[in-house]
């Protein structure tokens, strides 16, 4: 499916012959290209039915429904707001429910990680990351359990807390409540980049908030070492140190 064109009787994927076909035409910035799809349609799970788990054959081509998503992440909207040239949002976010139930999401970033930083020249396993969060307002409909308030940003909502190799590649995703201290969720950030970068990470970045035990933790479970920069001297994260990775 090149950018701009249309999907009318190409193959869109390599279920092409099991679901209808698919006329819709690329059109916006985050669809992906035909090279990018090649990398990402083999790493998604199959359906329960091609595995012998009974089922029915999905209807709507994958790789509208990976457009659609990427789509959504990038605009930052509702799923009731998808466009009416993808499948009915329902549809859209069965789909992205089951592929995350089954760690698909991971799985794919780990493996185009892993194909990312040999074709850059360094080791497919990172030993350097950069830990730092955000605090974003919650909507409404936010359940109180999974929100509370941040204090010094004065943001009432939920705390996205990132890890990323030294080149800005994915490692971890942890969401809490915005009232978590970043000391507090380091631990659980800190075992879920070690279950999916492994444990060649010595060296990590942070700011300030990291300060305390999560640093005594990290070297005595981990033999991880910690190094705290000012946000104030950071060029791009506020966990870079001055002087660059």
């Amino acid at each position: 499916m090149p950018a701009g064109g249309s999907t009318a009787g190409a193959p869109c994927c390599r279920l092409a012959a099991c679901h209808q076909p698919t006329r819709r035409t690329a059109r916006y910035p985050t669809d992906v290209t035909d090279a990018q799809w090649a990398e990402i349609d083999p790493l998604l799970p199959d359906p329960a039915c091609l595995a012998g788990r009974g089922g029915r054959w999905e209807k709507h081509c994958r790789r509208v429904i990976v457009d659609a998503i990427l789509y959504l992440v990038d605009n930052g909207i509702k799923w009731r707001a998808l466009p009416a040239d993808f499948p009915p949002w329902p549809t859209v976010y069965k789909r992205f429910a089951a592929w995350e139930k089954v760690g698909a999401s991971q799985r794919l970033l780990d493996a185009l990680r892993d194909r990312a930083r040999p074709a850059d020249g360094r080791a497919a396993a990172p030993s350097a990351a950069i830990m730092g969060s955000q605090s974003v307002r919650a909507a409404e409909t936010v359940g109180r359990a999974t929100r509370g308030r941040d204090g010094g940003k004065k943001v009432a909502g939920r705390k996205r807390h990132i890890a990323v190799d030294t080149t800005g590649l994915l490692l971890a995703v942890l969401v809490t409540p915005a009232s978590t201290q970043d000391r507090v969720a380091a631990r659980s950030l800190l075992r879920r980049m070690r279950d999916t970068a492994g444990r060649r990470v010595s060296l990590v970045w942070a700011d300030g908030g990291y300060t305390g035990p999560p640093i005594d933790w990290a070297h005595r479970t981990s033999a991880c070492w910690w190094r705290l920069s000012n946000a104030r001297n950071c060029r791009t994260s506020p966990c870079c140190p001055e002087d660059g990775w």
